[in-house]
């Protein structure tokens, strides 16, 4: 796959796979042709199992075929110690795995629904070195990037 390599959390992830518009979608959809790479940790995959099973189980079956389609990569959590070495990357200690998770990855932008933990704080991206936002802002820079390509 080409393009750019998107982390997506565990609430972007839901909301692209429940919802059948928006931008989390959008980008899943982008994935699935190939023009960009969603990454994830065990840990997102295991949190967005539990809320698929809670809140849509009959959907669990196309969630995880809807998950091979998209070429979803899948990497390791980080150890203990990656987390305990970063635990000051984030305020919210729960979040802290996601983004080392992401960071080890190497990832070009984090996607998420997380405002609060992750997004509207300016620290964690500088902490991290990561670009993080919502799935829309993903959407905007992936459509910049795109456009830069085709130049």
């Amino acid at each position: 796959m080409s393009g750019p390599d998107l982390f997506f959390d565990s609430s972007a992830l839901l909301a692209g796979i429940i919802s059948d518009r928006g931008a989390a979608r959008a980008l899943l959809l982008l994935a699935d042709a190939g023009l960009l790479t969603v990454i994830v940790s065990e840990q997102v995959i295991a949190e967005t199992e539990r809320a698929m099973a809670r809140r849509v189980p009959r959907a669990l079956m196309a969630y995880r075929e809807a998950m091979r389609s998209t070429g979803l990569r899948i990497v390791r959590n980080p150890s203990p110690g990656e987390t305990e070495a970063h635990e000051d990357v984030t305020a919210h200690p729960a979040d802290v795995p996601t983004v080392v998770a992401a960071m080890k990855a190497g990832v070009d932008y984090v996607v998420t629904l997380n405002r609060r933990h992750l997004v509207d704080d300016p620290g964690v991206a500088a902490r991290s070195g990561l670009r993080i936002g919502t799935p829309e802002g993903a959407l905007t820079w992936v459509r910049e990037q795109l456009e830069q390509e085709d130049r």
